[in-house]
């Protein structure tokens, strides 16, 4: 099974909110193995805008800290399946997990309402 894996990272572990992230992991996987990391940096955000960049570098999943609903349902609209909770570790750690399916998911960091405003206070 192949995959590509986005994960938002800020100082080379994964940031809490991907929408305050430095750049992506995207990790390529093929046969249930790591092919590959690149790193990309995302265009400014936007309410919105990630899903659709991300679903542009051809990802198959994604795995944050925390995300508001809004941002869930566009990567679902995308097919692209969204996991909150991811541990703040180095991408290679979480996918190698992930793969194993031995990944703890904790509560999502941020629970956004449509009254949100402004960034999470982490």
């Amino acid at each position: 099974m192949n995959k590509k894996i986005a994960i938002p990272m800020e100082n080379g572990k994964l940031c809490a909110h991907f929408g305050h992230c430095e750049y992506f992991a995207i990790v390529n996987v093929e046969n249930n193995r790591i092919t590959g990391i690149q790193e990309k940096t995302p265009p400014e955000h936007e309410p919105g805008l990630y899903p659709r960049w991300i679903a542009a570098q051809g990802v198959t999943d994604v795995i944050a800290g925390g995300m508001g609903q809004k941002a869930i349902d566009l990567f679902n609209q995308q097919k692209i399946n969204a996991f909150v909770g991811g541990p703040v570790q180095e991408a290679k750690e979480i996918v190698e997990a992930f793969l194993a399916d031995n990944l703890t998911l904790k509560a999502n960091y941020c629970n956004h309402d449509d009254d949100h405003e402004g960034g999470c206070k982490h």
